[in-house]
């Protein structure tokens, strides 16, 4: 106890000398010691051995959304929450999650086969046996089904895939499209496939992509065995997530709900995942053309496109239940600014046991607030309230964070400084995606947290990472770069209602890049496979805990919202200028086949035997005016320095008025209108794509209105884009002129 004291006492004496010359953002330099003495004591309390053991628990059983061992370990996380001397509730939500009743897939020509459409148990892995708790291996969101067609394979089922099956001269219409999973999410591959006329969709785990290809497969290696399946949500979430009956509003007691038949959200031809061991007979019979070089997988023989000879049946059937969720809701009012609120979040329900996705973020989420309760008992009291959340239905449609934010969503627009996300947690390096406006403030902290392993600090493991992979030219920029980029956030994950929606900054947190994984959503992810192949010693664990409660205390204490926005207004510089090229490579593109008809050079391809036409000419598209994107741009560029110029002076002493501007700066980039064909999206800059699910669109209203040849609604959408930059740019001017008046509060 006394070593332990002396060496506090030492680490306060370096933390005063070396605050002489480092001032955190937001923060005089009288706060910046007191805050990074208390970060430091939080800092050490986080314990692996504690990590695995709420691993253990928590991963114990299958605990999917309205099973018994999902309501069990909210009530487990409430009871610990309390325990620990913290005020904690569970929020309850009734929402549709159907699952299956009936499930067959038979290939009925050029031979029988019957699949499996289940995973093995393996005998050295102990929870991969409980068959009676698990969900069967399924699709949620597919509609019913019963069908008997043909089989096209169909790459990734891209729409890119698709424009090269029609060069092939290869239709997919009234067949089943069979995808393997990669490249994009998997809702994506039946939306593509019924807009191109498919009757059905399989989607496959082919050894490529994360099987024998990658590694040993379990048990003996990390990676998918022949059986192993990917479970996972097909519902339309480009288009909206949570609960599928109850667009828009939290789904509370009371709530009108749209009948099933309403519902847009869910797939319009059935679905289903199968392994890459029920998938080789059908692939290995198809004929007709051999795949391009990039469509071929791994399995041991030629992969053809088809159709036929390989013909199945496919059926499904399912429960549309709606099944309770339970949110676990914590909080720690703030002592000067209560109304004020920085907001953490991990999900707890699973597809099966689920000890990576997501007990391996849960786990670290539980000690931070753990953490916490030990500061508050040594006297610390966070500035701002902080609420800690651990989210149900995330795996099905995102659905207990979504239908809190939408119950919630007044009283969040007005108090929510920042939301902090984290997922499934690994092994290697860190890596943050968010607001833009975050990314100076995810630097500093990067620079407090020890990488466990190599003992250097994370930002600059990362920064050395970076560096060694890049190409001579980002390599250049990334040296003489002050902050490392963070990554555009899409959707995948529960930071989606609180940025998309409402215009929330956030984060999304994790470690990871040393790890290998193949057990994604399959009863494999479970205790076993993750202390044996993961995170082992829970070091990670421990980092990812000491990195998001560093991040919450630091926000939650700032006199002054450390929000800086040079690095975003680069980044917007950034988009821009891709969209400028992007246009002009469409054009091009456009241009360049139009000539090449015109010249008779498709004549000699088209071969009516295999279907195989020539192109039609398409209109050029017209010249777009970027002017305004780039004026307000521009903008934002000068009100971000002047802001930064203005903070520098009222060195971390500002009026209660400043704050509450920056609390809405993320809000002035939100259009209640939302994106085209897709309201509930209202982010301007940030979005998941319409054909890409989870990975991120930048100005989608711009890129996509390009990329999918909408030229009538460019402008209005690059109009819509610079009126929001001019709001960001405008509130820092007027945060700027605060920031100099007085009186001044938080000292």
């Amino acid at each position: 106890m006394r070593k332990a004291l002396a060496l506090l006492s030492v680490f306060a004496l370096n933390v005063g000398a070396a605050d002489n010359i480092r001032t955190l953002r937001g923060y005089s330099e009288q706060t910046s010691t007191s805050e990074l003495q208390w970060e430091q004591k939080f800092r050490e309390i986080p314990d692996p051995a504690r990590l695995r053991e709420n691993m253990q628990r928590l991963s114990a059983r299958p605990h999917h959304v309205g099973s018994a061992y999902d309501k069990d370990n909210a009530e487990w996380i409430l009871e610990q929450l309390k325990s620990w001397g913290l005020e904690a509730e569970i929020e309850t939500f009734d929402t549709l999650f159907p699952t299956p009743r009936e499930r067959s897939l038979e290939m009925l020509t050029p031979t029988d086969y019957k699949a499996r459409l289940e995973e093995p148990a393996v005998a050295a892995d102990p929870t991969s046996g409980q068959k009676d708790e698990q969900l069967p291996t399924y699709n949620a969101f597919s509609i019913d089904g019963d069908v008997t067609a043909p089989v096209v394979y169909v790459n990734y089922g891209t729409p890119d895939d698709y424009k090269e099956l029609e060069r092939m001269g290869v239709s997919v219409k009234g067949a089943i499209a069979l995808a393997r999973y990669g490249q994009s999410w998997r809702g994506i591959k039946p939306t593509v496939a019924a807009e191109h006329g498919a009757v059905g969709c399989l989607i496959y785990s082919d050894p490529h992509e994360d099987g024998y290809v990658e590694g040993d497969v379990f048990p003996a290696g990390p990676m998918r065995p022949e059986g192993g399946v990917q479970r996972g949500s097909v519902m339309d979430m480009p288009v909206y997530p949570g609960d599928p009956q109850t667009p828009g509003v939290g789904a509370v007691p009371g709530a009108k709900k749209l009948p099933l038949d309403q519902v847009k959200t869910l797939t319009k031809i059935p679905v289903m995942p199968i392994s890459y061991q029920d998938a080789e007979p059908l692939l290995k019979a198809l004929t007709g053309e051999t795949v391009p070089a990039s469509w071929r997988g791994s399995l041991p023989f030629p992969y053809h496109v088809g159709p036929g000879p390989t013909k199945v049946h496919l059926h499904l059937k399912f429960n549309w239940d709606r099944k309770p969720l339970y949110d676990v809701v914590m909080r720690i009012k703030g002592a000067k600014y209560p109304d004020e609120w920085v907001i953490r979040g991990n999900h707890h329900d699973a597809w099966v046991n689920g000890a990576e996705d997501p007990i391996s973020g849960t786990s670290p989420e539980l000690e931070e607030a753990r953490a916490l309760g030990q500061l508050l008992k040594q006297g610390w009291k966070p500035d701002r309230t902080i609420i800690y959340c651990f989210w149900d239905g995330e795996e099905p449609a995102l659905l207990g964070s979504t239908e809190w934010v939408e119950t919630h969503a007044d009283e969040l627009r007005q108090h929510t400084v920042a939301y902090i996300n984290s997922d499934g947690n690994g092994r290697g390096f860190m890596r943050a995606g968010g607001s833009h406006s975050l990314e100076n403030f995810v630097n500093g902290v990067m620079k407090d947290i020890t990488d466990p392993e190599s003992k250097m600090d994370v930002w600059k493991r990362v920064r050395l990472a970076d560096i060694s992979k890049a190409t001579p030219e980002k390599r250049a920029e990334l040296r003489s770069r002050a902050d490392l980029p963070i990554f555009a956030l899409g959707s995948g994950s529960d930071y989606t209602s609180f940025l998309d929606h409402l215009g929330v900054a956030s984060l999304d947190l994790g470690y990871g890049g040393e790890d290998e994984g193949g057990q994604y959503h399959s009863i494999y992810d479970d205790f076993y496979w993750y202390t044996h192949f993961q995170d082992t010693d829970f070091v990670y664990g421990r980092a990812l805990s000491q990195t998001a409660g560093t991040m919450m205390m630091r926000l939650a204490d700032a006199p002054v919202i450390p929000f800086q926005f040079g690095d975003f207004a680069d980044t917007v510089h950034t988009y821009v200028t891709e969209l400028k090229k992007l246009a002009a490579d469409e054009r091009a593109k456009i241009k360049e086949q139009n000539d090449e008809i015109d010249e008779g050079v498709y004549q000699a391809i088209a071969d009516p035997k295999k279907k195989m036409v020539a192109p039609s000419k398409e209109s050029l598209p017209p010249y777009l005016n970027f002017a305004p994107l780039e004026n307000a741009s521009d903008e934002l560029t000068r009100a971000a320095a002047a802001y930064d110029k203005a903070l520098t002076a009222a060195g971390g002493n500002a009026p209660a008025s400043v704050n509450a501007k920056l609390i809405q700066s993320e809000r002035m980039l939100v259009d209640s209108r939302g994106l085209p064909n897709r309201p509930w999206f209202q982010h301007l800059i940030y979005a998941p794509g319409f054909y890409t699910g989870y990975g991120v669109k930048t100005i989608p209203g711009v890129r996509e209105a390009i990329e999918q040849k909408q030229w009538t609604i460019v402008d209005e959408q690059i109009t819509r884009v610079s009126q929001a930059l001019q709001r960001e740019a405008d509130l820092l001017d007027q945060a700027a002129k605060q920031l100099a008046s007085k009186p001044a509060s938080g000292a």
